[in-house]
């Protein structure tokens, strides 16, 4: 080794002083993996000292802690060790040789009152510090996706929860999607969990309040997805919640799809009779979707009224949209005809042709040639337009229509009072 080697094996490299060597990220990567098991250690070690069974205490234990632990950096280990009791490794395993958490979800006794008991510290823990709500959302669809892994007891406890997390709007709906993952649906996990957790809401909520958490996330209509594909129809869907003793929660799906069905027919009926379509045609396409969505008559009526009234351009002049609309009633008359085949319907349409000329105050001047015009075409009777006038009439603008509306009222009375002075 000459000179020159020896003394710059002995001289130290120069270091720049103020400037952060970063570790590599190896390194970043191996310290990292320990660092959740160091809070669990110190969250356990807090709450090891409390009474077991005193919520109270655990809640203002988890609060001063938020002080010292670092709850921002691992809220998703804080809640899964509130939750399972440990810390998650991939797959959904807890490690089974580290401690417990004396305070956790899968612990707690399996009762309703109980387990709203536990949610209250949840409750008061986000509350106090708000940051968490987004992180345990997450936390909660995570462990969601592991369903399958545990045990139906904790399963159980972990639904209830859930369902009172929802009623406290501490997660919304959404975290049930996880559950539509095939492997969790396709052996009845996912149906088990959201039947408890419906059940779980509807002791707390009535059921339109179910409805709109679940139309909030666009639930609504997917109630059914939850369902093993062999059992994916109407009636294995009637049996299961009847069996659970959760009716409203089938006439709200029954009125959610019909609702539905009709969405459809009006998007569908308006292309139609916007092409070339005869009145054939239109008929029987709107008979073959009753049959479907089980409607009726009555049910279908304001859906054609609407969908005729969406071929109308309400932008133009104000002459052109009487003309549009009465010459929409001319094309499209035998349709209504076909389908308005009792007074009942009559009456039906009558009062959709009031709340359309209410909503759009564009329409109301043209109320008595919209009427006119249905019973020249006879669409309506005249025994339909009197009961409207006398008893039938909607409360929306009654002053005005049936003001528009009394010279062809009284003509009518008087052709009736004719007809009869004839019979004699």
């Amino acid at each position: 080794m000459n000179s020159t080697q020896s003394q710059a094996s002995t001289n130290p490299k120069p270091v720049l002083h103020g400037v952060r060597i970063k570790q590599r990220k190896g390194v970043q990567k191996a310290n990292a993996k320990h660092e959740p098991e160091i809070f669990r250690d110190q969250l356990l070690a807090q709450l090891k000292t409390i009474k077991e069974g005193d919520l109270e205490a655990i809640s203002s234990k988890l609060d001063i802690l938020g002080n010292t632990l670092e709850y921002r950096k691992y809220g998703d280990s804080l809640f899964e060790i509130l939750i399972t009791g440990g810390i998650l490794e991939p797959g959904g395993i807890i490690d089974d040789d580290a401690e417990r958490s004396p305070f956790c979800l899968f612990a707690a006794q399996d009762d309703a009152s109980v387990i709203k008991k536990y949610v209250e510290v949840f409750n008061k823990l986000i509350r106090r510090y708000k940051y968490l709500q987004r992180i345990f959302g997450e936390t909660l669809q995570n462990i969601l996706q592991f369903i399958n892994k545990w045990q139906p007891e904790e399963n159980s406890r972990l639904a209830k929860s859930t369902g009172f997390f929802i009623c406290n709007q501490l997660v919304p709906s959404s975290v049930l999607k996880v559950l539509l993952q095939d492997y969790l649906v396709k052996d009845g996990h996912a149906l088990n969990f959201t039947t408890t957790v419906f059940r779980t809401v509807l002791d707390e909520q009535n059921i339109e309040q179910l409805g709109r958490i679940l139309a909030s996330e666009g639930l609504n209509s997917r109630i059914i997805e939850f369902f093993p594909p062999n059992k994916r129809d109407e009636d294995c869907l009637v049996r299961h919640f009847e069996a659970e003793d959760m009716k409203e929660l089938v006439d709200y799906y029954r009125r959610n799809k019909k609702n539905s069905m009709k969405g459809s027919l009006l998007a569908e009926l308006t292309e139609l009779l916007q092409g070339d379509s005869s009145d054939a045609e239109v008929t029987s396409f709107i008979k073959s979707n009753m049959k479907e969505a089980s409607l009726t008559e009555a049910d279908v009526i304001p859906i054609i009224w609407q969908s005729m009234m969406n071929t109308v351009d309400l932008m133009g002049r104000a002459d052109q949209i009487e003309s549009q609309v009465l010459r929409a009633i001319a094309e499209w008359s035998k349709v209504l005809e076909f389908f308005c085949s009792s007074p009942k319907t009559e009456i039906v349409l009558l009062q959709k042709v009031q709340s359309t000329c209410y909503d759009d105050v564009r329409l109301a001047k043209y109320f008595r040639r919209i009427i006119q015009t249905l019973y020249k075409n006879d669409v309506l009777s005249d025994n339909a337009i009197l009961y409207w006038n006398d008893k039938a009439h909607l409360p929306q603008g009654k002053t005005i229509f049936l003001k528009q509306l009394e010279p062809f009222v009284v003509w009518l009375r008087d052709n009736e009072s004719s007809e009869d002075e004839d019979s004699d």
